[in-house]
């Protein structure tokens, strides 16, 4: 069989098998989907079966998914449900995450332009990976997880806007105006999607649900295109455009029937879980550089040490968000979901490598690192939790209630 066909059978099968594994030993921990996709990626990959390598085409698809998992993780947020007081205090956190990380980055790196990659990558949140999560574990409309949905929010556009200035290889005056520039696009995107009269597009949606028009697909893909091409044209990295793609698809969504929006997100989730973002985290796996890992001893001891500093410089600042009424378990549940990072810092150490500012132990380390949280912070904080969710719902809901009013 041919090289590239192979490897993309490997890829579909690493994807299958995932969710049957977690599913497999949910009885002993709720492990995410994404941690097998990992690792059944890193089995197959170069750095232990070697019956996978990758190839052009899955590096593409690798992309899209990561843009997928980018507007999902928009489209999935509830702008209104995270406004006010959990959105004020995630993004006060984020901005001490940025002054602590950027500080620690520039003090343990070689440069300082490798500490400012590395500051960055520390300030993450991994919103696409914790929402589901926190969905499947039934505290997705909890105070809680609205907590848990302003931090992972902030975490994920915050380093995007980092990324934009500071990484983008203009002077940081200039990347500003262009940053402005593609928020008033963006602004003028959601803004027609709000006012513009949906019931023709919502009648062709629903009159193709069950076709093979699927025009509620094609109009994602459309946005999706469309934005990126915006980022990518002005020079912005295209995960700002994908983002932005899915607050822009809620807003055109935000009055349709209940039964339209659920089919509708059922099929962009079929599309964006079931293929595209899987074959991003299998890819991961696929291409983690498990021996620069193992033969550097500063890549190996720096694991423990980003590890670590994920919990400082994320999660700390993140269990301030944490709702009114929250316990200390609470706090430090917040602060474990907080520090769970991956894709940002994915696409900070690839654009630190290929810029020659990052060692490549360095990036791998970090990486690592996330690797690590992926798997490990998401299991800790669920244990934390434990059977939080009904005195939320019960006790927590109500003492938020003035305070909203």
């Amino acid at each position: 069989m041919d090289h590239e066909a192979w490897t993309l059978v490997l890829f579909a099968l690493c994807a299958a098998l995932a969710p049957l594994l977690a599913r497999g030993v949910r009885r002993f921990a709720p492990v995410p989907v994404v941690v097998f996709e990992i690792l059944l990626g890193l089995l197959v990959g170069p750095a232990l079966l070697g019956w996978a390598t990758p190839t052009g085409f899955t590096d593409r698809l690798s992309d899209f998914g990561l843009a997928m998992l980018f507007f999902l993780a928009g489209h999935e947020i509830d702008v209104a449900g995270i406004r006010g007081r959990p959105l004020r205090r995630a993004v006060g956190g984020w901005l001490v995450s940025l002054v602590v990380g950027v500080g620690l980055g520039v003090l343990l790196a070689s440069t300082p332009v490798a500490g400012v990659f590395v500051g960055i990558a520390l300030t993450s949140t991994a919103l696409g990976t914790i929402l589901p999560v926190i969905s499947d574990a039934g505290e997705l409309g909890t105070p809680f997880g609205r907590a848990v949905s302003a931090v992972g929010a902030v975490g994920e556009f915050g380093p995007l806007i980092a990324i934009s200035i500071f990484l983008s290889g203009r002077q940081p005056g200039k990347a500003t105006v262009v940053l402005l520039v593609f928020v008033v696009l963006a602004a003028a995107a959601v803004w027609l999607a709000v006012r513009t009269p949906h019931a023709r597009v919502h009648r062709a949606i629903e009159a193709t649900l069950h076709t093979s028009g699927q025009f509620a697909v094609r109009l994602v893909m459309l946005v999706v295109a469309v934005l990126v091409a915006i980022s990518i044209w002005l020079g912005l990295d295209m995960l700002l455009g994908a983002f932005v793609a899915g607050l822009v698809l809620k807003a055109l969504m935000r009055d349709a029937a209940d039964p339209l929006v659920e089919q509708v997100d059922a099929k962009i989730e079929a599309v964006g879980y079931g293929f595209l973002v899987p074959i991003f985290f299998v890819s991961t796996g696929v291409t983690f550089d498990l021996d620069a890992l193992v033969g550097s001893g500063f890549a190996l001891a720096g694991l423990p040490v980003f590890l670590a500093l994920f919990l400082v410089v994320r999660g700390i600042p993140g269990s301030f968000a944490a709702p009114t009424g929250a316990t200390r378990r609470d706090r430090v549940s917040l602060a474990f979901f907080s520090a769970t990072a991956l894709p940002i810092i994915v696409a900070v150490t690839n654009i630190g490598r290929d810029a020659g500012d990052l060692s490549s132990a360095t990036a791998t380390s970090l990486v690592g690192a996330g690797l690590l949280s992926v798997l490990l912070f998401p299991l800790v904080a669920l244990a934390l939790r434990g059977g939080r969710r009904d005195v939320e719902e019960g006790v927590v809901e109500t003492t938020e209630v003035p305070e909203e009013a």
